[in-house]
């Protein structure tokens, strides 16, 4: 099957002491550090110095309040991490142009992905706003605002580029 020269080879490399042995390795886990009986947060130690991005905690009549307790009534943007007051037409897609859209073009490096959160409801956007984010290279994925939501926390734990334009479920003006 192998010729002598090759399993000597072999049993060469594998006595090696710079060659790494499964049945070798130590294993180690690192307990939760506790304050009293309740555990802390979990970081995560392989995410490097990076902050996690900004969380939204829940959607409801007053807006969409985020993990801080914030509460933003109107349109927002929630790219590279941060949100953003969006100056967006309250309901979807009255007078609606890609102008609305190109701080996407602008934001280096782009999203991957941006959720389009439309409401209580989902309102597909019309074809020139699809059409101007896909020559931009930017997909888009259209859902109800609470799903939107729910979506974006999960890409941005880890770590995608997503982005998020959002309109609260109550329709309002932005302030």
């Amino acid at each position: 099957m192998f010729s002598r020269s090759s399993r000597l080879a072999v049993r060469h490399i594998r006595q090696h002491p710079l060659v790494a042995r499964p049945s070798l390795r130590a294993f180690t886990a690192t307990p939760t550090i506790r304050t009293g009986d309740s555990p802390t947060k979990f970081a995560n130690i392989l995410a490097g110095a990076n902050t996690l991005a900004v969380q939204i905690k829940t959607v409801n009549s007053e807006g969409i309040q985020l993990e801080d307790g914030l509460i933003i009534p109107s349109a927002c943007l929630f790219i590279e991490g941060k949100v953003f007051l969006w100056n967006a037409p309250p309901t979807p897609w009255d007078d609606w142009k890609p102008e609305h859209f190109e701080v996407f073009d602008a934001v280096i490096p782009k999203p991957e992905l941006v959720l389009l959160g439309t409401g209580q409801r989902v309102v597909p956007p019309p074809p020139h706003i699809r059409q101007y984010l896909s020559q931009i290279g930017i997909q888009i994925e259209v859902m109800d605002t609470r799903n939107a939501c729910s979506t974006y926390n999960l890409l941005a734990e880890e770590g995608r580029r997503v982005a998020a334009a959002l309109l609260p479920p109550t329709p309002q003006a932005w302030k």
